[in-house]
């Protein structure tokens, strides 16, 4: 009977880094129906703390159709704490820093009361439904891109006029 309620109060938390390897593993995969998708920036990174991740626009919002980046930064206290989630791509939502791209946790629940138990893949899908919720679906946005995509549009136009 000891022995049963100790093993009840006592729970196993695997390493970060198998945890981050098996979300990898679920990032390469796919997630669902391929609107959210993740993975690590530099596969030398042994730490394994910059992601990337992308979020295709739900259909019926101002969102449908965009294509938007995202940087999430899994530090070394993750995923007893939630990464640092920023918007590369230019977004209007109400839970995102205009300025930064921030994803502000006390305004996102998910990041705002993290569990343990949350992964990245978590947070994007809750980012993907967040764009389609009443406040956001119908927000103004800013042009597509972020200010790096905005100039290698313009340079790409300008080629093609060239040639």
């Amino acid at each position: 009977m000891l022995m049963g309620s100790l093993s009840s109060q006592l729970e196993y938390h695997f390493p970060r880094n198998f945890r981050l390897l098996e979300e990898l593993e679920r990032g390469e995969k796919g997630i669902g129906d391929g609107t959210v998708s993740y993975g690590m920036d530099d596969a030398d990174d042994i730490y394994m703390r910059s992601w990337t991740g992308t979020i295709i626009g739900p259909p019926n919002t101002v969102h449908e159709g965009r294509i938007y980046q995202l940087k999430l930064f899994c530090d070394t206290d993750y995923p007893d704490k939630p990464p640092a989630v920023r918007f590369q791509s230019r977004i209007n939502m109400t839970c995102v820093n205009q300025e930064t791209g921030m994803v502000e946790p006390s305004l996102f629940p998910m990041l705002g009361n993290w569990q343990r138990e949350h992964t990245m893949q978590d947070i994007l899908i809750s980012l993907k439904k967040e764009m389609s919720a009443p406040q956001n679906r119908r927000l103004y946005q800013p042009h597509d891109g972020n200010e790096d995509q905005r100039v290698e549009q313009k340079g790409l136009a300008l080629r093609c006029v060239i040639m």
